[in-house]
């Protein structure tokens, strides 16, 4: 701490005390706002002819005394309003205790509207009430005003000190407060989309025995009772083809998902995803919901349908480009590995410093191409289809190449968005491809999936031909805000400890 942070601090307590020497409750229980800012300035002749008493509460952004008269901007959610308090108006004892006030005080204004002399339209303050005492210092924000217009600079914008401290990020930066609102409505939207098709927003366990729906590496944590490891969630796929199992043909989930890996501009291990089941559908099916989806929350909540995101203009407008992943490798390297030719493939892997492990068959390393050469180069929203079978074990294989599955990845900004597949119900060949997924582990593949054997039991009983689709809810809301950081959605992204 600085020590002129520490002497603020101190002074702070002086007026904390002097409150509670004046009798006065710092941090009472009841308050009486019975109004928002925005309801005022919204009607400002009409409160102005009505001169009703109002009462709003919020935190103090600006503080101006000059003797027996002081100014001070209040800001609550919905808006900002200037406050005149003058002795004569509020009387001696109740001005000694707006004198005590500071920048980010949380207090409750009793007054009604009027034009200042200056022309601000203004709260005549008759009381103020402290309703919670701030003993810290807000971070020093600069504004001035431009043609009418209050414009800041100076703002608080160290990211590390803005991820840690959240809530003095919301409070100096507005803008910061609008993407989490559009988070909120966006999420929404989603909910009200899939709910009006009539899908059931359903919960599945966070912790899990085992862990599966997606190549990735858990993490675990120890259940005393049971006396076992537990997994938090890669993926929420499997308990929901369960339920589709059990006679729900329409299932969604929006919630958390956690994978033990690094941390950069687009991953956080723990990260918001939707993941969708629709029973008699397929993966035409799911390539049109994600379409809709983006496309109507895009134009509906943003209102737009054109964003700025990794440096790129992005159109989020129907239709979607299609393409294959080997087409769009050999368009990017000029090599065609259509045949998933092992050695060709591995040849060129080697060629071009990309890592051979010797769990890769040369589906994976069409993968590991597709990634190196391709991948940031999908700009506009494009549908990559065909993904070999070796790294899709829970997608069903193409009728016209066995080699291949129903499945596609959105890429948006040189980033996935989304994932589906037409799902594999067959649970002879579900239990062959995760007998081979658990090979891959033995040898050292440790992002492989187990086998889940209630979950091959389950597909025993049945499970009728079905799309699923997953969908980043973080990404999505990086390139609907425009924001080029997953830390900038997230309220609260994880941090590596201060030192």
């Amino acid at each position: 701490m600085q020590n002129n942070d520490k002497q603020i601090i101190g002074l702070k307590k002086q007026k904390l005390q002097k409150l509670k020497d004046l009798g006065v409750n710092p941090y009472p229980i009841e308050n009486q706002r019975d109004t928002l800012i925005e309801q005022l300035l919204s009607d400002q002749q009409g409160c102005i002819d009505a001169a009703k008493e109002v009462v709003i509460c919020g935190r103090l952004r600006a503080l101006r005394r000059q003797g027996k008269i002081g100014f001070a901007d209040l800001e609550d959610s919905s808006g900002r309003l200037q406050m005149y308090v003058s002795k004569q108006e509020t009387g001696e004892d109740n001005y000694e205790v707006f004198k005590l006030f500071d920048l980010g005080d949380i207090v409750q204004a009793q007054g009604v509207a009027f034009i200042t002399k200056t022309g601000h339209f203004s709260l005549k303050v008759k009381k103020v009430v402290m309703l919670s005492k701030g003993i810290r210092p807000l971070p020093t924000v600069k504004q001035k005003e431009v043609d009418g217009k209050l414009v800041r600079f100076d703002e608080f914008v160290d990211t590390e000190l803005r991820y840690r401290k959240r809530y003095l990020d919301l409070i100096l930066n507005p803008d910061v407060k609008r993407t989490f609102e559009y988070r909120a409505k966006i999420v929404s939207k989603i909910r009200q989309i899939l709910d009006e098709r009539g899908f059931l927003e359903v919960d599945t366990p966070v912790m899990q025995p085992l862990y599966g729906g997606a190549n990735a590496k858990p993490f675990t944590t120890f259940y005393n009772s049971l006396g076992k490891d537990f997994y938090l969630r890669i993926a929420t796929e499997l308990y929901l083809k369960r339920l589709i199992v059990g006679g729900y043909e329409k299932v969604y989930e929006i919630g958390k998902n956690f994978r033990n890996e690094g941390v950069d501009r687009t991953h956080n291990p723990e990260f918001t995803a939707i993941e969708l089941y629709e029973a008699y559908s397929d993966l035409q099916g799911m390539m049109e919901i994600t379409q809709d989806i983006l496309v109507l929350v895009a134009k509906e909540v943003m209102g737009k349908d054109e964003f700025l995101f990794n440096g790129y203009n992005i159109k989020v407008a129907a239709p979607f480009k299609r393409a294959s992943m080997a087409e769009l490798v050999q368009e990017y390297t000029g090599e065609d590995f259509s045949e998933l030719d092992f050695d060709k493939l591995s040849d060129f892997c080697k060629s071009k410093g990309i890592k051979v492990s010797p769990s890769m068959g040369a589906g994976a390393l069409l993968a590991e191409v597709f990634d190196a050469f391709v991948e940031d180069k999908l700009i506009q929203p494009t549908f990559v289809v065909d993904y070999p079978k070796e790294i899709s074990p829970l997608a069903k294989e193409k009728d016209e190449d066995k080699r291949l599955t129903d499945r596609f990845e959105l890429f948006i900004g040189g980033k996935e968005f989304a994932n589906a597949f037409s799902e594999l119900n067959d649970p002879l060949e579900q239990s062959a491809r995760m007998e081979d997924q658990s090979k891959k582990r033995e040898m050292g593949d440790d992002e492989a999936n187990t086998v889940d054997y209630d979950f091959l039991e389950a597909l025993e009983y049945a499970m009728p031909p079905t799309g699923g689709l997953g969908i980043g809810i973080d990404r999505l809301i990086m390139l609907l805000t425009e924001n080029d950081s997953i830390r900038d959605v997230m309220l609260f992204p994880q941090m590596r400890a201060v030192k």
